[in-house]
């Protein structure tokens, strides 16, 4: 039997990715759309704005939406639910749905705090047994699991690999952002058009710490940061999906480039080796051509939940530069929370 899982924030950009992501999932099954109250009360295709190329999943197209609370949860016997709603109301929202049932959030309010885990499956899977702890600590049933920001999970993929085999003592990225980073109203056609922002609101500081968090070791239930430095120059650029970035780091032990490479393109983890539904095998794809990864030709990797990483290049002793793309509404945001909770079933979580 399949549980039961509520979407919150279900008619935004990233709420249809979770639908699109659930249709036919062997897991899940969605039983709850949840959204403003302008849009509850009405069926699903009536009030969505629908932003994706394919067509409304069937089985919710005629859903009909309900109100964000937590008596629905209790109607419908929700086991689970996925958020994407925004940050400003998440911690209150998120907070009452996890007194009763596991969240699994997109949103940026929890990730920081030191009883929520900030989970990328294949990095740091060992950082679930935080949620114990969590629950002790807020008196919750449920809990909250969150993934990182959209740009932080594109890159720190590659550096779990890298820095597992020959260490990171700093590492430099310059992200090129895609326009649906910003939801579908968030940057006007007209300061975009022949144009590129250097600056998105809060985004290099959840690339500068985020990672550290990610990348951290479990010590007696609570994580200690990695020790190395994340600068970050985050940049908004006229391509609608598919993040790309140009990272620089030092490795604390030397490797030539082959063995760069090969760490990078053998790596496997939790995720793969359990062959979950929506775990992408390889995780990450090494491109040897020099043009690549672009975002129209490569984001769509994996089924949009590959990272690509390619010009790999070396500048001199434990240097090295490469250029990574994911795909910020998948990878980044609606498959990583799936993700997330298809490793949480396994673990018994669920």
């Amino acid at each position: 039997m399949k549980l039961k899982a509520g979407i919150l924030g279900a008619t935004g950009m990233v709420g249809q990715r979770f639908m699109k992501l659930l249709e036919g999932h062997p897991y899940f099954e969605v039983s709850a759309l949840m959204a403003s109250s302008k849009s509850a009360g009405k069926k699903y295709c009536d009030v969505a704005k629908w932003y994706l190329k394919d067509e409304i999943p069937k089985g919710v197209s005629d859903m009909i939406v309900e109100d964000i609370d937590t008596k629905v949860a209790d109607k419908l016997g929700l086991d689970l639910v996925f958020s994407a709603i925004p940050s400003e109301i998440a911690r209150e929202v998120e907070g009452e749905f996890a007194k009763k049932i596991p969240v699994f959030s997109n949103t940026a309010t929890f990730r920081m705090d030191e009883d929520v885990p900030l989970i990328v499956p294949e990095v740091n899977p060992e950082h679930f047994d935080i949620i114990a702890e969590q629950r002790k600590k807020r008196n919750w049933e449920g809990y909250i699991v969150t993934n990182p920001n959209c740009t932080t999970i594109g890159f720190v993929i590659p550096l779990k690999p890298i820095m597992d085999k020959y260490g990171l003592e700093y590492v430099h990225i310059a992200s090129m952002q895609a326009l649906s980073g910003a939801g579908y109203e968030g940057v006007p056609s007209m300061a975009i058009l022949d144009n590129v922002i250097p600056f998105i609101r809060n985004e290099e500081d959840k690339a500068e710490s985020e990672p550290l968090k990610i990348l951290g070791k479990l010590d007696n239930g609570k994580v200690k940061f990695a020790d190395f430095d994340v600068f970050a120059s985050c940049n908004r650029v006229q391509v609608r999906d598919g993040h790309t970035e140009s990272v620089f780091l030092k490795t604390q032990k030397d490797c030539s480039l082959e063995d760069l490479k090969k760490a990078l393109s053998e790596f496997r983890a939790e995720p793969q080796r359990l062959g979950l539904p929506t775990a992408p095998n390889p995780p990450i794809i090494v491109s040897e051509r020099e043009d690549r990864p672009q975002p129209y030709l490569d984001r769509d990797n994996g089924c949009g939940m590959a990272v690509t990483v390619g010009r790999l290049r070396k500048k001199k002793e434990k240097e090295f530069k490469f250029t990574c793309l994911s795909h910020n509404t998948i990878r980044g945001a609606a498959g990583a929370s799936v993700l997330n909770a298809e490793v949480a079933l396994k673990r018994k979580l669920l």
